[in-house]
């Protein structure tokens, strides 16, 4: 009965080591015995919305191009949603974005590509 008790938390730390998914085992591992540096791209924007009309501040503190986009999805079945044009927004460059329904907003989200 000792020797059970004393194996027991070895039991269940061996359990829970082999339940990771092997994704989560993937990414802890170092490459090179380094970690991988995350690769710092992507403008971060701020959306405001006031009844029907919507703004988004974007702001690109990073070296590559973040081409962005405002796509916004209106309440109504027969208004019309609207994917706006991309705009380029270079290093440390900041872009206002606008679009609108004819009535209400259900939602508004940014895409990001990266520029060639």
């Amino acid at each position: 009965m000792r020797l059970f008790h004393s194996l027991a938390p070895l039991t269940v730390a061996l359990a829970l080591v082999l339940a990771l998914p092997c994704d989560a085992v993937a990414h802890t591992r170092a490459v090179g015995g380094h970690r991988a540096a995350p690769e710092l791209f992507g403008a971060s924007c701020r959306t405001t919305v006031r009844g029907s009309h919507v703004v988004a501040y974007c702001h690109n503190p990073y070296v590559d191009t973040d081409r962005v986009r405002l796509h916004i999805e209106c309440a109504e079945w027969w208004d019309i949603d609207t994917d706006g044009s991309p705009v380029d927004t270079g290093p440390a460059m900041t872009v206002r974005l606008t679009g609108r329904c004819w009535q209400d907003v259900r939602s508004v989200w940014i895409s990001h590509q990266k520029a060639d």
